[in-house]
């Protein structure tokens, strides 16, 4: 490294050195008094003896008096140093200078003037960088949960700047990241992000740019994390930007010497040997390192990282008139208190008016309320819980309300009064609401309800029972039970009219079985009353009579089957054979229409709980609409095509798809809605039926639009568990 920088450095800079060191030698034949400047070895020991010796030098040079030399310290020798007085000047940076200030009283003399693309500059700031191809990492957010380098807990420009703009953020590096390692240099840092040891590293500004010069790193290698722009600072940077190193003096150090030094770097020149090796342009008057200070606070390190300690003149000090504002208000307490003691006897009288207002309040709500303590006993009721179930105040206050209200289940077994809901919302503190259950009247009739139950607490929070409002939803179950009624009618008159528009289509179906059946009688006979009558024949015969008739048979049956009135109970029925039987009612449609049917079933697929026939109105309503969807398109073209599949082993989902022109947007929107239909004489309802028949076995029916042509209408059935499941 030495042998380089003589290569690189300019002929006069190798001379002037030269005679720096004859000079010093001529001096050292005096061998005044040694003064040591510790100097924070933040790129490494070799690099801060080139660097800041010729300083040293230039100091020796100046004040004769005294022989100064460079004693490199890294992050951890530094308070040694200071505490032991191994050094009488500090070079460090601003966030170790604050905490030295702080604990061992140094004071700072000068402050550093750094040289920045030839401009003297006595801010700097931190960089928070990555390598350019890590192209997931963007931005400072981009950090959270990857592996993070920075140069040592105490630098400032190199981990403690880079740290206070992560927290703003709120990321902390000790917490967010993968690993956090400390490199001990800043060089080390670099090499560690070159090599991909980590994702990221902070350095502070200018480290970039000088391994840039020095061919150990490239401008283009690295991208530069939530970078600043500032006109007085060009180094690329991602933090605020805070003042330079200050020189310092220690307590020991006499102050005579720290002004001639004081005075002997303030007059140095720009073009000095000294600071072209240092690469500086100079000094200045120290700088105010309040923001400093500001920054170590805020992240709690040292010196603020124990809180101080606060004393009672302190807090007089401060607080002073928050005192006198709390004498105020005794003085105005006491005057106000007889005012209290009247107001209290008001209160009371306040307090039974409420009462009896709280009461009228109760009885005016037309829903049953009562309250229960921790031992499931009443402690009030409104007047509509004797309205609701006969049950008087007398019958249920301090009585046990599960023994007389809820004490049986709708089967007729015993509800025990563990699993009651009410019991459960104080011991466990929940509020708990019951859509469905059974009630007890006074006359030993039961009538259906929906409940809540609500935890009361007192005053410190603690449970002291609960509230519970019911209502009678009698009226509510005729009415959803009349709906049903009426939805099943309406589904039976919809299967009627289907069967209506097909009747000329099944006429002709069941007129080739029944002409079949006929013409293979009439030779039958003949063949009987023939002399060469073969037994054979006319078995063969009589065969193919029995197979027409049996599909005759089966397709009345099947019509049958669909036009009946269904029953109210659910069966477990397979989805494929509904699916065929379906394609037997809508043959003669199928084959009119000149549609190719393609059948993609799961040989696999579970059964279903549900009411048969009214799936098999959905199917047959779905199928239909795609056959007269694709009448509007060529025959060839005319492709009907039905999936069915498991969802998971928790449904079925069957697929209707057709290869028609598609449903237009206005279309798409209402398309479930009654009485909307795309054709000319059709009533709107089948899509909405089947959308009431799905809902009602907890399904869902919808269209899955897609950018092609056809339309493809889906739905789905839960599959029954088992028990053993």
């Amino acid at each position: 490294m030495l042998w380089k920088r003589l290569v690189a450095e300019p002929f006069w800079k190798i001379l002037l050195s030269l005679l720096l060191c004859l000079s010093a030698i001529g001096h050292a034949e005096t061998e005044p008094p040694e003064v040591s400047i510790g100097v924070l070895s933040h790129r490494g020991d070799e690099a801060t003896l080139r660097n800041w010796s010729p300083t040293a030098d230039y100091l020796s040079r100046v004040i004769p008096e005294y022989h100064f030399v460079i004693v490199p310290l890294d992050f951890r020798e530094i308070e040694p140093a200071v505490k032991n007085g191994d050094v009488d000047f500090l070079l460090v940076n601003p966030g170790i200078y604050v905490n030295m200030e702080v604990r061992y009283r140094i004071s700072r003399i000068v402050t550093l003037n750094n040289l920045i693309n030839g401009q003297p500059s006595n801010i700097f700031g931190g960089v928070i960088f990555t390598r350019a191809d890590r192209k997931e990492i963007q931005s400072l957010e981009d950090i959270r949960g990857r592996s993070l380098m920075a140069v040592d807990k105490t630098s400032l420009g190199g981990f403690q700047m880079a740290w206070k703009e992560l927290k703003d953020i709120g990321i902390n590096p000790y917490r967010d990241t993968s690993v956090l390692r400390f490199g001990g240099t800043h060089d080390a840092v670099v090499r560690a992000v070159q090599r991909g040891e980590v994702a990221v590293g902070t350095v502070r500004t200018g480290i970039l740019e000088l391994m840039s010069e020095d061919g150990s790193a490239s401008s283009g290698e690295f991208r530069i994390l939530g970078q600043k722009k500032n006109a007085e600072h060009p180094f690329s940077h991602s933090t605020r930007l805070y003042p330079e190193w200050p020189f310092s003096k220690l307590q020991h150090t006499p102050d005579q010497l720290a002004r001639r030094v004081a005075i002997a770097l303030l007059q140095m020149s720009p073009l000095e040997p000294a600071a072209q090796w240092g690469e500086y342009a100079g000094w200045t008057t120290p700088l105010e390192y309040q923001p400093v200070h500001d920054l170590l606070r805020d992240l709690h390190l040292r010196p603020y990282d124990q809180p101080a300690r606060f004393t009672l003149s302190d807090a007089i000090e401060k607080y002073w008139y928050w005192l006198i504002t709390a004498l105020l208000f005794l003085i105005l307490m006491i005057i106000m208190t007889s005012w209290v003691a009247r107001l209290n006897r008001a209160l009371k009288k306040s307090k039974s008016m409420l009462e009896r207002q709280h009461n009228l309040i109760l009885d005016s709500v037309a829903d049953g309320i009562y309250g229960v303590d921790l031992q499931g006993n009443a402690t009030f009721i409104n007047k509509a819980v004797t309205e609701i179930s006969g049950w008087r105040a007398k019958d249920l206050i301090g009585k046990n309300q599960h023994h007389i209200l809820h004490h049986t289940r709708a089967d007729g077994s015993v509800h025990p009064g563990s699993e009651c809901p009410v019991y459960l919302t104080f011991h466990e503190g929940k509020p708990r609401y019951v859509e469905e259950d059974l009630f007890w009247k006074k006359d030993g009739s039961s009538f259906p309800v929906e409940y809540s139950s609500t935890p009361i607490r007192d005053e410190t929070g603690n449970i002291k029972g609960s509230v519970v409002v019911f209502r009678d939803i009698s009226a509510r179950k005729q009415a959803a039970e009349a709906d049903r009624q009426y939805q099943m009618e309406l589904a039976h008159v919809a299967r009627l009219s289907t069967m209506g528009e097909m009747a000329s289509g099944m006429a002709h179906e069941l007129n080739q079985p029944l002409t079949a059946i006929a013409t293979n009688a009439d030779a039958c006979m003949r063949l009987l009353e023939s002399d060469d009558c073969s037994t054979d024949r006319v078995l063969d015969v009589l065969e193919t009579i029995g197979a027409q008739a049996r599909r005759a048979g089966g397709i009345i049956q099947q019509l049958r089957q669909f036009v009946r009135k269904e029953e109210p109970r659910h069966t477990l029925v397979n989805i494929n054979r509904l699916v065929e039987e379906v394609l037997v009612l809508l043959e003669p449609e199928i084959r009119k229409a000149g549609v190719r049917v393609v059948r993609d079933l799961d040989d696999e697929l579970p059964a279903v709980e549900a009411q048969q026939i009214q799936i098999d109105q959905v199917i047959l309503n779905l199928v239909r609409n795609a056959l007269e969807a694709m009448l509007e398109v060529p025959r060839e073209k005319r492709i009907l095509t039905l999936r069915t599949r498991s969802a998971g082993g928790n449904a079925v989902i069957t697929s209707v798809e057709d290869s028609g022109p598609g449903l237009s947007a206005d279309i798409r929107d209402k398309l479930f809605d009654p009485f909307v239909t795309s054709k000319a004489q059709g009533m709107g309802l089948g899509l909405s039926i089947s959308m009431g028949i799905i809902s009602a076995h907890n399904g869902n029916l919808y269209y899955d639009g897609h950018g092609g042509k056809g339309a493809v209408f889906r739905f789905t059935l839960p599959v029954r568990q088992s028990n053993d499941e």
